[in-house]
This record gives structure tokens, sequence and C-alpha cells, in this order.
């Protein structure tokens, strides 16, 4: 005897005389309102079926359901469950299905679920689980679904997986734990349909085998740690039948597939490392979407696909209808975006900024990525959330040509595809991150919550300090929350608008107007009065035929270098310069600095100040440090720079034994490469010809990711195209000085490029190269080398 009472708005809680039903195999309650525990008395139940999916269910499951010897599918997902899962599920020989999404379970999964050899169908993501994707799954060589999303569990993803034959589903994201492991073997699983393995800290290159896979249609790998080139394999799995493609943030590099774009498959490659393409190209091209898909690409910067675009009017204010059309709310325009898009979509706005969506709706979803509601909604300027963006995985609001300044940004959500009727449309969980400028500002959100209800307003402020003209707001699916309620697909960041406000009227207006190198150095040195760094530098560029660059240069307030620097506190101090200390910040909006403090009362100091603003802030290369602005209030000479996570070279290869890294020979190689790319810009490919002086260790800087970073331009020269020499005064460190430029002042690139041998001996010797006089009477390295 079938039970089957789906979708009838049904209330209460669950009835425990079952048993009394001996002849009742199936009991189908999905999509009700039923709340309370699964009764204990159910066990001694011949129950076949358990349907209880979209309810309100709270408690563990109990024991006495390993009891039910005849069950052969239970599924209780989106509900309210929790507690860890007992072990006496492994009891349960017959079972196919095991749905056990959106609850709240915690604890390892059991061991005995290995017992569970009929399985075709097991779902448990968006849960609290703790440990890892166990290896006993091998044993589930009969399933075909396998959803592992959020779910808490970390990884790696076991080399077990490959024995999974007869998956047509694989869906893995979100694993906890920083550790990273290469690409699991899945060579093996021929069936598949849709592969997920997003965000799993999974690194090497991608693997030739997906050409083999027929099946395929939805490949999604974004937000790892993937580089090396795009197979050629590859293209023959999209030359089979129409396939989604999404690679989103990892470090793919080298060129773009001319197939890609030639075929108009569909492939998101945004937020990758390729060689840059042609202006032309731009951030979409038919079906690809690369937006800042490119090496040049940072944080700082115009991404460059959209470089076509000019800063002509810097703007202080925006105001973005998500989704919607343009509206005008309480004398506000609110610029409209309607475009109603597709897969791994790219918008750009007629002003100053564009959205990039990543991702598919899966599960026969059909969606135009807009949120709408017919229905009259009651808030306040309701027009501003009778439509919203959606997204089934990323989505990225990118905002440039913004003045430098402190801004508060006004996220406004409301939820409109849930309702508050007392019935399973009102159980949907939505939940989804929110980053700033890369900093995550907001987990598991849930509109819902946070407003008080469905269909309520709710505006979250965020303050914000814009170091660059650049702002970016991000909104990120985690695999949290129902996917199925109130219908299929329904899941993933949701916005109604977006508000960016100065904090003042006189904010926003901070900004250095793009202009000659020369009219702005001369205004900042008349701020700082000194008289004597004006006279030098305009001594430095008084000559004719300099070709000027245009650049731009944040202004900080000392307030604010105060309290990221916790006031120069001693224990945020991470260097010493040869002009004075260097500390470590952070900003407002979560930005990682490094600030430069220099003697206001030293000349030399004032002229070191000077020429680094100058010459840097005129230069972008990813091998040189970024410059994000200055400070030159009261007696303080301030230079705020880019963070770089592991200091310097010197402290990496010299340092106190805590502090020295551990570099493998292909790092090794990558950095010696990384200084002589920073050095070949600067000395040929730059419109200013400069001549760095001073390198070495301890100036060139090492990232997060152990990627070489040339800094401290005090005392660079700019070389002038027409000599073949400048005499000049003798600067730099004895040691790393070539011989004519340290007893004559001849100035031309070959001392940088001298300078750069004796680093790149100290990467590959080990040795720094102030060792002192040994027996053989060799006093620097090169004499070590040479004796």
């Amino acid at each position: 005897m079938n039970r089957y009472l789906g979708s009838q708005g049904l209330a209460g809680t669950l009835p425990s005389q079952l048993f009394k039903l001996p002849y009742l195999d199936t009991l189908d309650l999905t999509l009700n309102y039923l709340a309370g525990e699964i009764p204990r008395e159910w066990g001694s139940t011949k129950l076949v079926n358990i349907y209880l999916f979209g309810n309100r269910l709270t408690g563990s499951i109990p024991e006495e359901i390993g009891n039910i010897t005849t069950l052969k599918r239970l599924h209780l997902g989106s509900n309210q469950l929790s507690g860890s899962l007992p072990s006496t599920l492994g009891n349960l020989s017959k079972l196919r299905m095991l749905g056990l999404s959106s609850n709240n379970f915690t604890g390892e999964l059991p061991v005995s679920l290995g017992m569970l050899t009929n399985l075709t169908y097991f779902q448990i993501s968006d849960n609290n689980f703790e440990g890892e994707i166990p290896s006993f799954i091998h044993t589930w060589v009969n399933v075909y679904t396998l959803g592992i999303q959020g779910s808490g569990l970390g990884g790696p993803i076991p080399y077990e997986i490959r024995f999974l034959t007869n998956l047509t589903d694989l869906r893995i994201s979100d694993l906890n734990g920083g550790a990273s492991f290469p690409f699991p073997s899945l060579n093996n699983l021929n069936y598949l349909v849709y592969l997920v393995l997003r965000n799993c800290n999974i690194t090497g290159e991608l693997p030739d085998y997906f050409g083999g896979m027929k099946s395929l249609e939805i490949l999604d790998l974004c937000f790892n740690k993937m580089s090396g080139q795009i197979p050629p394999s590859l293209h023959s799995l999209v030359q089979l039948q129409f396939k989604k493609i999404f690679l989103t943030g990892n470090l793919l590099n080298g060129s773009m597939p001319d197939w890609m774009l030639r075929e108009g498959t569909t492939v998101d490659l945004s937020y990758n490392k390729f060689n840059s393409l042609s202006p032309d190209t731009g951030c979409r091209y038919q079906n690809v979407n690369l937006f800042a898909s490119s090496s040049l690409d940072n944080n700082s910067n115009l991404v460059s696909c959209l470089r076509n675009r000019t800063c002509a009017q810097v703007k202080s204010r925006l105001h973005i209808n998500c989704g919607g059309k343009e509206e005008t709310i309480d004398g506000v325009k609110f610029e409209g975006e309607e475009d109603t898009g597709e897969p791994l979509q790219f918008y750009s706005s007629e002003t100053n900024w564009a959205f990039s969506n990543s991702g598919s709706f899966l599960d026969g979803y059909d969606t135009d990525y807009v949120a709408r509601n017919s229905s009259a909604l009651s808030m306040i300027n309701s027009t501003l959330y009778e439509t919203a963006r959606i997204s089934p995985m990323s989505l990225t609001y990118y905002v440039y040509c913004m003045a430098i300044g402190n801004y508060t940004i006004r996220l406004h959500f409301a939820e409109i595809m849930f309702t508050n009727d007392k019935n399973y449309s009102s159980l949907g969980r939505r939940i989804f991150y929110v980053y700033v400028q890369g900093r995550r500002v907001l987990k598991d959100f849930n509109i819902v919550n946070a407003a008080g209800g469905a269909g309520k307003d709710y505006t979250y402020s965020i303050p914000v300090s814009l170091t660059s003209g650049i702002l970016e707001i991000q909104f990120y699916w985690a695999g949290k929350g129902t996917t199925n309620i109130p219908t299929s697909g329904v899941y993933g960041p949701l916005i109604s608008a977006i508000s960016v406000e100065p904090d003042s009227p006189s904010e926003g207006r901070k900004t250095s107007h793009v202009g000659a190198v020369v009219g702005i150095l001369v205004v900042v040195a008349f701020v700082i009065i000194l008289a004597p760094g004006i006279l030098w530098w305009r001594g430095c560029l008084g000559r004719k035929n300099l070709k000027i660059q245009n650049f731009l240069i944040g202004s900080f307030t000392l307030k604010q270098i105060r309290a990221a620097t916790n006031n120069f506190d001693i224990s945020n101090k991470i260097g010493e310069g040869g002009f004075g200390p260097v500390y470590k910040g952070i900003l407002l909006d979560g930005t990682m600095i490094a600030v430069k403090q220099f003697s206001a009362k030293s000349r030399q100091g004032n002229r070191e100040f000077v020429n680094e603003i100058g010459l840097i802030s005129s230069l972008n290369h990813p091998n040189l440090v970024k410059l994000h602005g200055c400070c030159t209030e009261a007696d303080q000479l301030l230079l705020v720079y880019e963070y770089m996570e592991n200091n310097s070279l010197a402290q990496a290869l010299f340092g106190s034994q805590e502090c020295q890294l551990n570099l493998n020979w292909p790092t090794r190689k990558k950095i010696c490469i990384g200084i002589a790319k920073g050095l070949t810009f600067l000395h040929e490919e730059s419109r200013l010809k400069i001549v760095h002086r001073d390198i070495k260790g301890t100036n060139v800087l090492l990232d997060k990711n152990l990627n070489p970073k040339i800094s401290d331009f005090g005392l660079a020269k700019l070389d002038e195209e027409e000599n073949t020499h400048i005499s000049t005064r003798i600067a730099g460190t004895f040691g790393y000085m070539a011989p004519e430029y340290a007893t004559r002042g001849y100035l031309t690139e070959k001392a940088d490029v001298y300078s750069f041998g004796i680093v790149a001996l100290e990467i590959v010797s080990g040795r720094s190269n102030t060792i002192h006089r040994s027996k053989d009477k060799c006093l620097y390295l090169l004499d070590w080398a040479l004796c």
C-alpha cells in the first residue's frame, strides 16, 4: 500500500502509529509543513520508501530506523534535522537512496555506511559534517549520483572515487581545510553527465582524459588552483554536443585556444592568468567569458579587457538597480541593468561598472538569471525590489573610475522567490557569502533571517576605503541552503540594488587628477614644503624630450594610517630600510598594506620620498611592488604599498630560522625569472626608462604565492635614451654594484644586470653576498664562486 500525501499543505507532526499498518510500504510526505521528530516507533515497520523531503522536522535520526531492513529509499533532505548519523544506518543493506542534504547534521560519517553496497543515490550537501571524505565510498560501486557540496567535509577527494564507474552526476564543492592536492583520477568515469569539483583546493594541470568523456555536459572546476594550459583534448569534448565549461578563478595560463573563440563554445575563463588578448576581443567573445582572465590583471588596476575604457570623468557615487530598469528613488537615479543574461554572462554598462555572472542552474531549471515578483510588495520604495539579479555560483560587480576616498556601500536585499505562507514554499533557505575587495564581509548570509521574513527589505552597510579607482563586490554560493524549494534551482546569491556613497561631501574628491607626472609631483612637493626636494625633482624632470606617463595616486590621512598600524605599534614593524621603518597595517575594508615611514628631518629622506612617488606611481607590472598612495600630514612622510606576505627575498634566504622559507628549485627559478622580467620592464618596456641602482635581496619582496616584486625606488634614476651613460653620484649597496659604477659612477642598465647576477647567485647558492672574508681571502660571493 502506498500513501502519497506530498504537497498537501499538511501541518502537525509525524504519526507514530504507522507500525499498525503492516501493508504500508511507501510513505510520501514531501513538501508539506510538518514539524517534530521522526518517531522511533517506525523502526518496527516494513516500509520500503520514506520520503520526508521539504518539511520542518527537527531532532536526530533515531537509531531504530536501522531496523527497517526492507528500506530502499530514505529521503530526509531540506529539513532541520541535526546530530550525528546513527551507525545503524549501515544495517540497511537494501538501501538505494539516502538523501540528507540541507539539514544540520554534524560529526563524521559513520564507517558503517560503507556497508551500503546497493546505494545508487547519496546526497549530503549543505550540512556541518566533520572529517574528510571517507575512502570507504569505494564500496558504492552502483552509485550514480553523489552530492557533497558545502557539506562541512574536508579534502582530499579520495583516490577510491575512481572505482565508482557508474557515476553520472558527481558534485563536490567547498571542502574545508587549506591543504591542496592534485586532480583526482577520474579517467574511469565514462558515464559522467555533470562533473562539479568547485573550490576543492585542487592544484596541477587539467587532465587530458576529459576529451574521452563522451556524455559530459557540465564541467565545473571553478575556484581551484589549477595552472598550466588548456589541453587540446578538451576540444574533442566540446565538438560532440553543446557543453558548458566553467573554469573561473584558477591560475590557468598560456595562450587562449583559438578553437574556444572560433567555435563559440560556452566557456567561462574569467579570473585566470592567460596571455593578454587583442583589445577587440573584450571581456566576452561570443559565448566565452574573458573578464579578468589576463596575467596582467590585478586587484588595483583596470582589468585589461576593459582597457579601451577611459576615466574621462572620475565618479564618487554609484546606484544600480540590479536586474531591473532605471528607477528614481527619493531623487536618486538607480541605473538599470535589464540584460537578462545567460550562463557565464558578462555585462558592461555605458558608465563605469560591469558585472560577471558565473555558473549555470542545473537540474533542468530554466531561468534568465533575474528574479521577479509580480505580487505587490509592502516595503517603501518597493519598485527597487520587484526584480533582483541572481546567480548559480558567483556574481561580481566591478566598478572603475571611482575617486579615492572613504565610502559606504549599501547592499539592498529582499527575498522575492520565497513566501511567508505556512506551507513548504516558505521553507526555502538561500545562503551565500559576500566579499568586498576580496575580503569576506558576510558569511552564511540569509536574507529572510536578516530581514525578518520574505518580501521584506534589508540593507547592509559596509565601510570601504578606496586606495585605487577600483571596487569589486562579489556574491558567492558555497553550496549552502536548499536547492529545490519552492521549485528546483532556487538557490544562489540574490541582490536587489547597490549604492555607493562617499562618507562626507569632501570624500571622493581626495584623488589626484589623472595628469602629467610633472604637475602631480610639483603639487606633492609644495604640500610637504620641501624646497630642496622641489629643486632636485625639477632638475630631474627638466630634461627635454622626456616621455611622461599618466598615473593615479591615492591620498591617505594620518588618522587612517595610524588606525591601520595601531599607531605604528612596534609589533607591526616588519622591516627597517635605509630611510626609515616599514609597518604592516590593515585598512577598514580589510586591505593589507605596508607603510614605509621616511624621516622628515632628513634632506636625503625627502629626496628619496619624492623620487619614489614619481617613479613607482607611473609604473605597473606584476613584478614591481604596487604603490597605493602617500600621506604628508604633520611631520610624517609615508608611502603606502601593497602588503607582501612573505617579506623580502633576503629574509626568506638568510633570515632567522623561523623566517627562512624552504624554497625548492622550481620556486627559485620562478623568483629569478620574475626579477628579470621586472628589470626588463624598467629598462626596455616602460615608457620611462629607469635604472633601479639598488637591486639586492632586501629590495625584492615575495607575495603569498612567492612571486617576486622589485621595491624601493628611492635611489632609482631616469635613463635618457640619447645617452649611453649618465655620470651621477654613487649610490647603492657595495657588494652588489658593478665595478665601473662603484668606481666611476657611470650609470647604465648594466649596473642593474650586474646586481641581479649577484642576487641570482645568492638564490642558487644559498649564500649571502655579505659573507666575511674567508681563509681563501674571498670577500664577496662572486669572489667565493671564483675561488
